[in-house]
């Protein structure tokens, strides 16, 4: 799922890879909004902000929000900077670099929260903005656009035109490519949903606090590890077939 592209992507590939990052998702946006009452999965309402403080004259109140938003792009960039750098290495997962740094980035607030006192609560904001730009980035660039996992209002635009489009056929007759969209963006909707029902509990009701980053890092190493290994299998598979066959006819 993580190493498909193109045309040999299918519909299954990016469900796999919908609800695993959307999950993900759900889990930081509900913990970074309940640590620290900010949401840090999108920049929608960030950018409002800021532009508010900006035609209100208070330039320095929206420093941070702009902070917020460069965050994210930074993470988006470094993503694609990073896929595009090392995408001729067909002997590596272009897309395990940029999913390191996003489990290492929570990791580490999660460690950091353990050790010391959060001083600087804007600076892990930042943070995890930056791994949702990451995210994003490359699951935007596997997917080619087609499955976006941290924020919903896109999402739900589609979602309802979409819908709207099955009640017309004769506009719309190619309605198993509709549905099989329709299907895609619920399946990124519930799960979103999903884990930040998730994030919440482990957050609050476990006293995880913002330990239950852990929990999505975790999710993501061993999606990243299971399609590893998964690949490797498929590959020796079709080695020992080739030869096979290579000594049949000999």
């Amino acid at each position: 799922m993580f190493r498909h592209q193109g045309k040999s992507r299918t519909l299954n590939h990016n469900l796999r890879i919908a609800t695993i990052l959307s999950f993900v998702a759900g889990i930081v946006n509900v913990t970074g909004f309940l640590a620290f009452h900010q949401l840090t999965t999108n920049v929608t309402g960030h950018f409002a902000l800021f532009i508010s403080d900006v035609a209100n004259f208070e330039f320095w109140k929206g420093t941070v929000y702009f902070l917020y938003i460069f965050s994210f792009l930074l993470g988006s960039f470094l993503s694609s900077f990073l896929i595009e750098k090392f995408n001729g290495n067909k002997k590596l997962n272009v897309f395990v670099l940029p999913t390191a740094i996003e489990c290492l980035i929570l990791t580490s607030i999660s460690f950091l929260s353990t050790v010391t006192a959060i001083e600087y609560p804007n600076f892990i904001v930042c943070s995890l903005l930056f791994a949702m730009g990451l995210q994003n980035s490359f699951v935007t660039k596997i997917s080619n656009a087609v499955v976006r996992t941290t924020h919903l209002t896109g999402l739900f635009t589609d979602l309802g035109i979409e819908l709207s489009q099955l009640f017309f056929p004769k506009s719309h007759p190619n309605r198993e490519k509709i549905k099989s969209t329709i299907k895609l963006r619920s399946y990124i909707i519930c799960f979103f949903f999903i884990g930040g029902i998730s994030g919440g509990f482990f957050y609050s009701r476990l006293d995880l606090r913002l330990h239950t980053l852990i929990i999505g890092a975790v999710i993501l190493a061993t999606s990243l590890f299971y399609d590893d290994l998964r690949y490797r299998l498929i590959r020796t598979k079709r080695k020992y077939r080739q030869r096979k066959n290579a000594h049949r006819l000999v």
